[in-house]
């Protein structure tokens, strides 16, 4: 196994590490010092910190569906995705470190927010955007981590395929 081989696994585990940790601070925070519902303005009438219990995926997406249905989709994919990317970091070149970290990304929330459904059944959300009647859904860090890994992998897939084209 060579020193890179070794280094791309040593960035998803650190990656991991760093935004699991930072997410389960937070949530845990927010779920143990803050009412359901309650929201704390950090800029008025553009973002609060509020706590929202999350039943379904992005979005409240599947929130609605039947409890057994969504408990065994929530338990059953996290796992699947992880070891989905587990199988595309493989194939990542060993010195591709933006992809590695976008995957790690990925990885990490999908972890963080898997620890919620583990630990409650729902996942704690906090960050509240809104302005005049817009509102952002509620999200949290793990959502902020595969949001921002999945765009940068989408971000390297159209430089890729731009430039195979050129």
């Amino acid at each position: 196994m060579s020193s890179y081989l070794q280094r791309k696994y040593l960035l998803l585990m650190g990656v991991t590490g760093l935004m699991v940790s930072l997410d389960q601070v937070t949530k845990l925070l927010v779920h143990t010092q803050m009412e359901l519902h309650q929201s704390i303005p950090v800029i008025q009438n553009f973002f609060h910190i509020t706590y929202v219990r999350n039943f379904g995926a992005a979005f409240g997406f599947l929130s609605q569906a039947p409890t057994a249905f969504r408990d065994i989709f929530f338990l059953a994919v996290p796992p699947i995705a992880c070891l989905i990317i587990l199988f595309i970091l493989k194939g990542v070149d060993d010195k591709d470190t933006k992809q590695t970290l976008a995957l790690s990304s990925v990885f990490a929330g999908a972890v963080g927010n898997y620890l919620d459904r583990l630990h409650f059944g729902f996942v704690v959300d906090f960050f509240d955007f809104h302005y005049g009647k817009l509102s952002w859904p509620a999200f949290n860090i793990a959502d902020m981590a595969i949001v921002g890994g999945v765009c940068f992998l989408l971000y390297f897939m159209f430089k890729e395929s731009s430039a195979s084209k050129a």
